[in-house]
């Protein structure tokens, strides 16, 4: 455990900005800053000290509050931001009583296996089903079955008590365009269109990831002609979400990702001129320290990841990182604690938990930075 905390019910986002009267980068962004001196890598930390104001400070680092609108100003001209360009598929098939959740194809099979979760529909969310069993078929819409294989098995975790194997009758993608609508867990109250999980930087609707990549939707083209305009730099990944697991946080399976070679020797050049590479999402984390070689550099990659990245191992391509506020227990707090060091990780949740900024994929934005 890295950092725990309650989550007020009233500190979640229940609908996006838009449905609140704001514009998409009219959230709010939480920026910490590691100590001078300190290295992803080596953030440690002593006792925490308080500042004047709403400003906590740890020897580990500072907390600042601005809007969104504000990163070109935080940013110097050079930095480079890794963004993540996955569209979101409608990737929940709601039947009568339970929903289909695919989560990604079953690395090495044909396009028809994937991963899925089974939920229980409850009234206007869902819940985990454990229900099931090898060779059961359940009845899709328009015609179609899905066919339940096998428990996933994940080599280190064991078989998994949330995940099946499981073959639908026809293609998925186009199935899913056809019937799918994006997932959506408990505290989003009602549905949203399928535009409203997408990024501006999604541009390839043939596939997708199951969950939105949602670091990146506070980005506008105005605000990208910003960033350009000040000189920061602005690559590519692609990294494809599997299904979240919002009720036992479980690290996530295998998923598919390319980090180009443009984008890799963009890396390289930024970081060899002394300039900082600020990932966009914990996705764009996974590509890149996935892709580092036995010598430290980034190099053009493409495949499946199952990389984790922890305290103990450390990060080796990213100095920052722009992400949103993460569940407690959630198994993305191990990486931001690799980046940020714990005590400014924990203050950092302190400071978003006292100033009532908003959770999940439709709330407010956490910028982690160098001294």
């Amino acid at each position: 455990m890295t950092v725990d905390f309650t989550l007020p019910a009233a500190l979640e986002a229940h609908e996006p900005p838009e449905a609140r009267g704001r514009t998409r980068d009219g959230v709010r962004l939480l920026v910490s800053r590691r100590a001078t001196g300190t290295s992803p890598q080596r953030a440690t930390g002593t006792n925490p000290q308080r500042a004047s104001g709403t400003n906590p400070q740890r020897a580990t680092g500072t907390i600042s509050h601005h809007g969104f609108r504000d990163l070109p100003d935080l940013l110097d001209p050079g930095d480079l931001l890794v963004v993540n360009t996955s569209a979101t598929l409608p990737a929940a098939v709601r039947l009568d009583r339970i929903s289909v959740h695919f989560s990604t194809p079953v690395p090495g099979a044909d396009d028809r296996l994937w991963l899925v979760e089974l939920r229980r529909l409850t009234g206007k969310t869902s819940r985990p089903y454990t229900g099931g069993s090898p060779g059961e078929w359940i009845p899709m819409p328009d015609g179609a079955t899905l066919t339940l294989v096998g428990r996933h098995r994940h080599p280190v975790r064991g078989e998994s008590d949330r995940l099946w194997q499981a073959r639908l009758s026809t293609d998925v993608v186009p199935y899913l365009r056809r019937h799918g609508v994006p997932i959506r867990y408990g505290y989003v109250r009602r549905d949203w269109p399928a535009a409203a999980y997408q990024t501006a930087f999604a541009h390839d609707r043939s596939s997708g990831g199951a969950e939105m990549p949602s670091a990146a939707r506070p980005f506008t083209p105005e605000l990208v002609t910003r960033l350009v305009s000040r000189g920061v730099l602005i690559a590519p990944i692609t990294l494809h979400t599997g299904v979240a697991s919002p009720e036992a946080h479980e690290p996530p399976y295998a998923e598919r990702f390319t980090v180009p070679e443009p984008t890799a020797a963009l890396v390289e050049h930024v970081r060899a001129r002394g300039r900082r590479v600020i990932a966009v999402g914990t996705t764009a984390v996974r590509a890149l320290e996935t892709a580092v070689d036995a010598t430290g550099r980034v190099r053009a990659s493409s495949g499946w990841t199952e990389h984790v990245v922890t305290p103990e191992g450390g990060v080796r391509a990213v100095d920052g990182l722009l992400t949103g506020l993460h569940e407690p227990r959630s198994s993305h707090l191990m990486m931001l604690t690799a980046i940020a060091g714990r005590d400014l990780l924990s203050a950092t949740y302190e400071a978003a938990l006292a100033e009532g900024y908003l959770w999940h994929e439709f709330g407010d934005l956490n910028l982690i930075l160098p001294g």
